[in-house]
This record gives C-alpha cells, structure tokens and sequence, in this order.
C-alpha cells in the first residue's frame, strides 16, 4: 500500500538534520563527559526495535564506550538544528517504552532501545567498510531480578540530566503533567524544579523526557524528538492556543475543534493550496492529495473522518466539500448542489445532543464523483442508521431534529395557515427536554435558507410542501391523547385538533385514523378480529408511525438529491468518498442506539488499524526487511463480540427478539450467561452490561433494546397509509409492501432485524472503502462545555489514546511510506546514473542510484521485491529528476529549435525553388493559351476593330459635313445681313453728309462711360427681367394646368346645356305641331266661320327650333283678323316662352364663350374661375326651373279653351311634354 507523504516531506527531516550535527561536533571536538553511545544498525536481518537508527559511517566509538560527538554546553535549546539533534539522542538513549527513566517494567528475550541494561550482551563484532569503522548492535538480554531494578542505568540517565539541566515531565497530585528540571534524587524518588518556583517530589519510574524550546508547536509530531503522552499534549496545547487547529501524526490529520470561527477556509486559503504555496496541515491540503492522486494514479479515493460526537466531523466534512468544489467545479453547477445537499440533510439528520449542537444522528458517505478532466460530474449519498426514536423522545437538555424547530419558527403565515402549524413548544414531541433554542442559531433564518437549498437541489415547490406536510403530521401525531374506556385500561383516540389536523394532512378520514391508533386485528383463521390496545399500547403505535413518516421521509429526500445529482452518462468511475459517522459515545445512559453507534466505530477502528499498522507491518514482514512491529491495541476481540455467530450480541440480540415472551431482563441475563467469560464483555446488575471498546468502557441498558431491534409496525398502520390521498403516505406504504415481498436472505429484507440489517450496511461500506486510497482525519474536542479556548488534557489525552496516534508516529518515524519496486525505481530514476559501468539489472541501478546520492543506510531498506525509503528521501531524488529533466528538456528545446530552424531555412530554400518552377511554368501556359486564342480570334477581332473604326469615321466625317454645312449657312445669312447694313449705313452715311457740318454733335468720353453704364445696368436689368420671366413662365404652365382642368368641366357643362335646351326646343316643337292639327281641324269643320281659337301652325313651329338656328318668319295672311283676336292670348303666351328661351340660351352660349375667351387671354386675371363656374350654373337652373314653372301655367290656360274634339289629343301632347320636361 502507498502511503501519501506528508507536506513535509520535501523539506530535510529532523533525523538528517541530527545526523548532519553530530558529523559536524565528531569533526570540531571531543568532549569530556559525553551521554551512553548509541548503537549501530547490525548487518543481520534481525528485527530491531522501531526506534533504532545507524549512526553516520564516521560516527566512532573509543574504548571506553564514549562516542567522538560533542554535546555542546546547553544541552539542546540553543538552536533548532541543537534541539532536534538532541532531542533525537535522547529519544534513544531512553529508549524503553514510553520513554521512561529506569523503567522496571522489561519484557523477557527482548530487545529494547536502551543500551544500559547489560546484563548479557552477546556477540559483538566490529568490522571495517570503504575505510570506515562500523560498530555492530548488541543483542540484548534483559534477565530481570527478584526485585527487577536496575539502579545504575537509571542513576546514569538521571546524573545527565541533572548535569544538562535538561526539561522533563512529571505528573503532579491533581493528575496534571507539569515540566521542569530535576534538582535532586533520593533512591526511587527525584525532586522536580517547576517553572513556577515550586519543588515536588515524584516516582523516579513516573519521570519522561520533556522535548527542547525549539520544538514547541511543530506542525507534524513525527518531528518531536521524545516521543511521549504529555509532549503529544502539550504540543497540540500550543498550537490550540495560537488558533491553529490542525496538526500531523505521519499519514493522519488532526483537527481539534476551536469551537468559534477561526479564519483560515477563506479563498486566500483555497488558492494557496491549489498553487501547493504553504505545506502547513489542513483539511484542505489532505483534500488536495486526494485529488491529486485520484487524477495522477486513478485510484479512488476516501477521506474518512472520525472522533467522538461535538469534535467536529460535520464541520471538517463541510471544509473537504468545500475544497472539492473549489478544484472540480464545472459548469453545470454541480458543486453548488452538493454543497446544498449537505445542507438539506443537516436540517433534517442533525440535532443538539448534551454534547453537540449540531450532532450528526446518521451516518452518511457522500461519493463526489469526477470526469477525466478533475470536473465534478455528480454525486451519490449513502446514509446509515438514522435515529428515529430521537423524533419521539428526548432527553434533557436535548433537541430533536433541527427542521422541526426551524418550521415552526420559520415558516410563512400562508404556509402556516395550510399546515396549521403553531410554536415549537405547543408540540408534545419537541417541549420533552424544556430546550427549544440554540445560542447563536436562528431557526427562521435556517429554514429560508433549506428552501432555497431545495430549489437549487431541484425539488419542485409541490413535493416541498408534501414533505413539510409530513412533518407536521408527525408534530400534530404526538399531541394526539388517548382516553381509558373499560377497566381493562382498554383506551380510544380522542377526536380532538391534533388527530382532525393529522388526519386532514395525510389525507384520511379522521376515524380511520383513530381506529387505526386504537385497534388492532389479528388474523383467526378466514376472520380477523379487532383487539382494543391499552394505553401503552396504543401511545406505541402512535409513536411507531411518526418514527416511521420520519424515516421514510428521510429516505425519500436522499432517493430525490441522488437524482437530482446523478452522475448518468458521464460517469468515469474516479471519486473520491467523504465519511462523515457519528462519532464514539459513552452518556450516563446508553441505549440501542449508542450501541449500534459504538458498534459501527469500532468497525472503522479496526479499519484505521488495518490500513495504518496491519498492512503496513505485514508487508515490512512478507519482503524481508529489517523491522521490528509496532505494537498497538487492536480491537479484533471487541469485534468478535459483536459479530460472533451465535454467540455475539448481536445474535444473541436477534434470537431474543424472536421470541414473543422475551423481555429486555431476560435478553440481559442470557448475555450474561453466555458472554461473561469474554474480557471485552462485562456484567452487571439487573438490565445493564458493559462493553471494553477501544476507546473505553461503556455500560448500557437493555430497556428498549428488543423493541427498538424488532422496530414493528402494526399492518393496519401501511394500510392506512396506502388508503390516504396524499402522494408521500402512499408511496412509503407502497415501498414497506414491496421490501415485505423480498427475500429474507436480502441485506435489506424486512423480515431481518434493525442490528442485522446495520451490520450488513457497515460491512458493504467497509468493502467500498477497502477499494479506495484512504486518508484519515481524526477529530478532537478539546473541552466538554464547548467553549473556545479551554483545553483539557485528560479529556484530549483519552481520545489520542483512542485513536493510537502515538503508535501512528512511531510507526511512521520508524517505517518507509515510501516503495516502489525495483523494476519502477530502475525505470524512473536509472537515467539519473553517471556511472555506465553498472549491470543493467533493476536492483543493481537501485542501488547504485542510492549511493550515487549519497542516501544513508539507515534511510533506506533493500526488500524481496520492492525498495522502502523512509520520509523526505524520495522528495530529494524527486527533485534531483526535475532537475535533470528540466535540464534534458533545455537541451531538447534549443537542439529541437536549431533543427527546426534549420529545417525551415531549407524548406523556405526548397520551397522557393519549387515556387519559381511553377511561375515560370505557369507563365509559360497562359503565354501559350494567349497565344492559341490570339490566333484563332485574330481575323474577328480585326473585323470588329475594323467596324468599330468605319463606324467612328462616318460619325466624324457626318459630324465635320453638318459642321460645314452650319457654317456655311451662317455665314451667308451674315453676308446678308452684312450688306443691309451697308445699305443703311450708306443711306445714313449720305444723310449726314447732306446735312451741315456744323450739326454733327461729338461725343464724349464721358458720355460714352454714362452709356456703358447704362448697358451695364440694362443687362442686370435684364437678367433679373428674365428670372422674373422664368418665374411667371412656371405659374403659367401652373394656371395652363389648371385651365385645362376648368376648360373640361365647363364643355362637359355646356354640353349638358346644350342637351337640355335641344329638350326643351323638341318639346315647344311637337307642341307647336299639336296646335296647328288642332286649328286645321277647327277649319276644316267649320266652313263658315272660322274658329278665333286656332292656332297658326307657323306660329307654333318656334318651338321647334334650335338654339343655334334661324326664327320662321310667322305667316299671318290666310288667317283671318278675328281668328287672331280670339286665339290672340295663347298664342302670345307659347310665343314668348319660345322667343324667351332662345334668347336664354344666347345668353348662356354667350356668358360661356366670354369666361373662355377672358381665360384664354388673361389667365391671371380671374382669381377663382370655380365661382363664376358656379354662379353661371347657379343662374341656369334659377331660370330652368322658372321657365318650367310658366310653361305648366301655360298648359293649364290651354286646356281651359274648351275644344272637345281636340282634349284627348291636346292632353296627350302637354303629357308628353311633361314627362319630358
């Protein structure tokens, strides 16, 4: 097995520094008085005692027996390298056990570390190495006497301590250790010097040497020089005090609990770990090394955290998970819902205990598992043994589960309403122990963050509440009461607010529950009968179905965060476990519980054995080498007494509990009847019997034991809860009903008892363990009343000696954490040779590899198949490797360069070459192909050229010919206009040369400047005229527009006109013609005399006529006069509509043709045309509708003329008319 180096490792070892010391003194100087030599490491294989070490190959021995090292005059507290050097010498020279002067107490056939008893040495033999004096051990004999003293070697030790005024311990009357120095002896008794002043008097067997100043506080207790109980104390004493909390012993941390926040999980703290900047012990450096060696060697790993309850497991647990995040936080978020998990379950696994506010009740194993690149892929948890009778019962001045209280103090008032949920101390369950609160803790603050824990843990809001309604059934389940109703004590549930809310809240009818509570049904035969319970009975029942709504409730929250944290398809099967269990427990009672406790550490002790002192010896053993076991208190008897067949408790426990008569006394007597002759069991009166663990006695009562092992539930009970509406009551009656189905041979089968089935757990947690790299936290609480501060020493002392840490350092000074074989050594560090000359065999270049380095033969042992270096030497060769592979990989990288480089020149030369060919190729081609297609288009690119230049000819040579012909044509109308003005030039030439002389005026210069002026201003003059022009020439292109537009509305106006007049004139026409058949008529009939009523048909043909036409003439003469007298007024009447209304349409015609021609000639000068246009219509149709009018009046006076023959006729004409009209 590898065993991780500690921190420290690097860093040169406290035996090489005294070694490195004494070479240096045994060159300076020679003392006077020098301490009893050492002895060296003999050649044999003979196993040795763990605390012997070879002295240095110049280290030599006169004849007198005194070595050639120096003292010094102070002993051992002038420096660091002085302390530690002597501090190791003395170690060995008072090396019996426990470090003691003059212990009586030697084993026979023995061989110890002290070299004073000397009775019978045997065999001492010197010989001479590489010019080097080596000095052979002595095998000892110690032959102990009738009074088994030996005064001399006691006497010796103590002259030299007295001599050095060197520090020891002793124990004074109150039971304390207290250092000082020894002033005197006085036979078996010495006289101590305390710091104080004082001067005691103690047992010169009970004296133990103190270690230097020097080495107060040192962070690994491989490092003190003297190796004993109050050393080990006062160390980690020192460190408390100065808040650092952490401590090494080898392969283990220790974490004492500060009991106040101490500020070192920060960040800063994170980061410096991750970058390996400090090497100091913490939890997480022991969390970095498994990571480490998870991802470099691909082993899964475990951190397994003990101690006993309120030292700090959870918290420590809390800090690794925290670091684990840090270093494999993905995306996904996964490391927050880890962290959140653990979360969820402290509020509901965890209580305040007479010992621990926040003690763990369960035990559970969070399996963090990772990708290939170190990401946090997903988790699983595992819990063990919750405590479900704490949910019933409670002891004083202790809680029950934290998520009761925080519920009750917490939750919000709708919630509260739903559940019916009043204060924590009107719940019968949780006011048992008058202790409601913790210092320092707010519930209601604890509950908003579970919530917020559920959500992150993607638990949706349905299931949370269904899982608080669980809970407060089991609140409301304890205030249900009972009432006697016979005198057989025989009772029945009350039917009050606790048993209506609880029934409410699982979703039953209220009777069913209390028949439920009350009854129970045994099966005769076909039949069942229903058998009332009594009091005690009945109170059992109900607290057995609370205890388990709780548990199920527990269980199905870790089934709902495994899936939430599943790792699916990701999985690559490297992880890295945490075990956080509850720690060892002695109580002034101790129950079931405290007994299956006890039993699962006492299984973890033996793995802690296993792994840090079987294994390792057992391996020292099977290879060959040179070593001498480690004794240490191995628990294996205590565990055969739990596990024994047939005989174990824990048989014995699940026979009795099949028995239906049995009682807790008779389960108590038959342990004591089979078990008394165990020296790990002991008896005692009546129900009691004690345990010798490991870690102490303990004396438990069996009151309880059997119920608590059976843990019945009544049928009626899961029937009850499978009959309920709610989703959780049924899903925990479905899963009791399917475990009941399962074989008994199963771990988790029903039928098996609480104690089997935990046992089974332990043992499938312990073989999941055995597959990982183990890494061990041990945790200490320093005081009983969890004060920070206070340290006591009897309490810290019990539990070191609990956990064997003095036997954890001395096996890991005096043992090899390092191995390799010999095939891996050769193979990793056989470059590192100067030597060609060594033969190529693994364990030759091993060993050439060591002493080219120049490692001690004490610091290293040569077994069958492997090589074993002891702490700090493979951090050396380590370092040396880097260096050289630093140094090949320089030498790699410039010779890679330069070749590289000089490759790249060639290529680029090379390349370059290449490129030319194909350019020049390439234009080769293209020369060709543009040749090819030169020749072959030649003849049609001449011919368009061809064209494209007669085309361009014959539009100049038309361009030159129009130019021509303009210039010629100018150029005669200037001749034209040439000679017209000689012409007039001539004829004004010649009138002035006939007028005189004397009248020719001359002009002036400066008249001639005024006109040019003038010209000048009439130019600007008329370039503004023309802008104006411009402008007006817009607006009469606008009023064109819209002249255009007014133009074709008035022709569609005119011609409606004209349509209606051409009505009008055919409807005076066919009246005119119906008049003249009426008077033709009248004529015809009438010889004699002629009607004065007809009408002229001449007369009546005006109405017929046009608008635009020419008037008849009326034709008078063959009508007599007195015809025309009578018919004198109708005739007149239709004359004048007809005169009227041609004149009208003149008018009309008239006032149309000017409004044209006034627009056509002055467009500017109508402002609105669309107003005249109106009022012209406007005046049309007052007309029309007048001339309407006096042609109806007409029609009437005709009608009234009284010619019956012609009435039918006249009144079809004038309806004619009027329907036109």
């Amino acid at each position: 097995m590898m065993l991780s180096a500690s921190p420290t490792s690097l860093a040169k070892s406290s035996l090489e520094e005294m070694l490195d010391s004494l070479r240096r003194r045994d060159e300076a100087e020679k003392p006077k008085d020098l301490p009893p030599a050492l002895p060296a490491r003999p050649t044999s294989k003979a196993r040795l005692p763990s605390a012997r070490r070879s002295l240095p190959t110049n280290f030599k021995v006169d004849a007198n027996g005194e070595t050639g090292g120096n003292c010094g005059e102070n002993g051992g507290g002038l420096s660091e390298v002085r302390g530690k050097e002597e501090g190791k010498r003395k170690e060995k020279e008072l090396g019996v056990k426990r470090n003691s002067f003059g212990s009586k107490k030697m084993r026979k056939d023995v061989n110890v570390d002290s070299p004073y008893n000397m009775e019978a040495v045997e065999g001492k033999k010197g010989e001479q190495k590489e010019g080097k004096r080596r000095v052979s051990d002595a095998k000892v004999e110690v032959k102990e006497d009738g009074k088994g003293k030996a005064e001399w070697e006691e006497n010796d030790n103590i002259e030299y301590f007295i001599k050095k005024k060197l520090l020891v311990w002793c124990r004074l009357s109150n039971g304390v250790w207290g250092s000082g120095t020894i002033q005197s002896t006085s036979g078996e008794k010495s006289f101590v010097s305390l710091y104080n002043g004082n001067v005691v008097k103690v047992s010169t067997s009970e004296l133990l040497p103190a270690n230097p100043e020097i080495l107060e506080g040192v962070d690994d207790l491989i490092q003190l020089s003297y190796l004993n109980e109050p050393s080990v104390v006062h160390n980690l004493k020192y460190r408390y005090s100065r808040d650092m909390i952490y401590s090494k012993a080898g392969p283990v941390l220790i974490a004492v609990n500060p009991f106040k926040d101490v500020k070192i999980y920060g960040k800063d703290f994170v980061t410096a770990y991750r970058q390996k900047a400090t090497d100091s012990p913490h939890v997480f450096a022991i969390a970095d090394t498994a990571y480490n060696e998870m991802m470099n060697d691909g082993v899964n790993q475990s951190i397994i955290i003990s101690g006993e309850s309120g030292a700090g497991k959870t918290e420590t647990a809390k800090f690794a998970m925290q670091y684990l995040a840090a270093l494999g936080g993905g995306n996904g978020g996964i490391e927050c819902e880890i962290l959140q998990a653990n979360c969820i379950l402290e509020a509901f696994g965890n209580a305040k205990t007479s010992r621990n506010d926040n003690s763990s009740r369960f035990g559970k194993l969070i399996e963090i598992h990772f990708t290939t690149l170190g990401k946090m892929s997903g988790a699983k948890i595992q819990t063990f043994l919750l405590e479900k009778s704490r949910v019933v019962q409670l002891a004083a001045g202790e809680r029950s589960y934290h998520i009761f209280y925080q519920l009750c103090a917490g939750a919000p008032p709708t919630l509260r309403e739903r559940l019916n949920l009043k204060m924590a101390n009107e719940y019968n369950y949780l006011v048992q122990s008058d202790c409601s609160v913790i210092d320092g803790v707010d519930d209601a603050q604890k509950f908003q963050k579970l919530l917020e824990a559920l959500d992150i843990v993607q638990i949706c809001k349905e299931e949370q509440e269904q899982a608080l309604k669980m809970l407060a059934v089991v609140l409301w389940l304890g205030n249900i009461s009972f009432q006697v109703i016979d005198n057989e004590n025989h009772v029945e549930a009350l039917a009050n607010e606790a048993l209506t809310t609880a029934a409410k809240l699982m979703g039953c009818a209220p009777h069913e529950l209390m028949q439920a509570l009350s009854t129970h049904r045994i099966q005769a035969g076909k039949d069942s009968i229903a058998k009332k319970l009594t009091l005690r009975q009945a109170i059992d029942t109900r607290d057995a179905l609370a205890k388990f709504i709780y548990a199920s409730l527990f269980d199905w929250l870790v089934e709902q965060i495994n899936k939430s944290l599943e790792v699916g398809k990701q999985c690559t099967g490297r992880s890295i476990s945490i075990l956080d269990i509850y720690g060892f427990e002695s109580f002034k009672k101790n129950s079931f519980e405290q007994f299956c406790i006890n039993y699962a550490n006492e299984r973890l002790q033996q793995h802690f054995n296993r792994h840090l002192f079987k294994l390792e010896q057992e391996e020292y053993e099977l290879d060959g080498i040179d070593w001498t076991k480690v004794d240490f208190a191995d628990n294996q008897e205590c565990l055969d007494l739990f596990e024994k067949k047939l005989l174990g408790l824990l048989c014995l426990l699940d026979e009795e509990s099949n028995f239906p008569n049995a009682t807790d006394l008779t389960f108590a007597n038959k342990l004591k009847q089979h078990l008394n002759a165990n020296p790990c069991f002991k008896g005692d009166r009546g129900r009691a019997f004690g345990v010798r663990h490991f870690a102490g006695e303990v004396l438990y009562d069996t009151n309880g034991f059997l119920e608590k092992n059976r843990d019945p539930l009544n049928s009626e009970l899961v029937q009850l809860l499978s009959s309920c509406n709610g989703q959780l009551p049924q899903s925990f009656a479905s899963k009791m009903l399917n475990q009941s189905l399962k074989p008994a041979t199963s771990f988790d089968a029903p039928k098996q008892s609480v104690g089997t089935k935990f046992k089974g757990q332990l043992f499938k947690l312990m073989n999941q363990l055995e597959n990982t790299t183990p890494h061990f936290i041990r945790c200490i609480k320093p005081n009983c009343k969890k004060l920070p501060g206070l340290y006591e020493e009897d309490l810290v002392l019990q539990q070191l000696r609990w956990c064997g840490v003095l036997e954890i350092v001395r096996i890991s000074r005096s043992g090899y954490p390092t191995r390799m074989t010999h095939q891996n050594f050769a193979e990793r560090y056989g470059f590192l040779l100067s030597e060609t000359n060594v033969s190529q065999d693994p364990l030759s270049i091993s060993v050439a590899v060591l002493q080219q380095f120049n490692v001690l033969p004490e610091m290293y042992q040569i077994g069958y198949t492997k090589l074993y270096l002891r702490t700090g030497q493979i951090g050396a060769l380590e370092n040396r490797r880097k260096q050289v592979l630093q140094g090949v990989i320089e030498v790699q990288k410039y010779f890679r360069g330069h070749r590289a480089r000089r490759l790249f020149h060639e290529l680029n030369k090379e390349g370059k070459h290449i490129q030319s060919f194909v350019r020049s190729e390439n234009i080769r081609r293209k020369h060709a192909v543009e040749g090819n297609m030169c020749s072959a288009f030649a003849s049609q690119v001449l011919d368009e050229q061809l064209m494209a230049v007669i085309y361009l000819q014959s539009v100049i040579r038309g361009w030159l010919a129009r130019r021509h012909f303009n210039n010629m044509h100018n150029l005669k109308h200037l001749n034209r206009e040439s000679v017209k003005s000689r012409r007039k030039m001539g004829r004004r030439i010649s009138e002035a040369k006939d007028k005189p002389h004397e009248q020719q005026i001359p002009v002036l210069p400066s008249v001639m400047a005024e006109l040019q002026k003038r010209v000048l201003k009439a130019e600007a003059t008329l370039g503004q005229k023309e802008q104006e022009n411009t402008t007006l020439r817009e607006q009469l292109q606008q009023y064109e527009a819209r002249w255009l537009e007014y133009e074709s509305k008035m022709k569609s106006m005119e011609e409606m006109w004209q349509k209606q007049m051409a009505s009008l004139q055919s409807s005076l026409a066919a009246a005119r013609k119906s008049l003249a058949a009426d008077s033709t008529t009248g004529q015809l009939g009438r010889v004699d005399v002629a009607s004065p009523r007809c009408y002229d048909s001449e007369d009546m043909s005006m109405g017929s006529r046009t608008p635009g036409g020419n008037t008849p003439v009326l034709y008078s003469g063959a009508i007599p006069d007195f015809v025309g007298g009578r018919e004198n007024g109708s005739l007149n009447a239709v004359s004048n509509l007809a005169k009227e209304l041609e004149q009208r349409k003149q008018t009309f015609d008239d006032d149309a043709k000017s409004l044209i021609e006034v627009r056509t000639a002055h467009p500017g000068s109508i402002t609105n045309p669309d107003d005249e246009l109106r009022r012209l219509k406007l005046r049309f149709e007052t007309w029309k509708k007048d001339y309407k009018t006096r042609l109806r009046e007409t029609k009437a006076r005709l009608h009234k003329r009284g010619h019956p023959e012609s009435d039918k006729a006249r009144r079809k004409w004038w309806g004619k008319l009027s329907s036109r009209v």
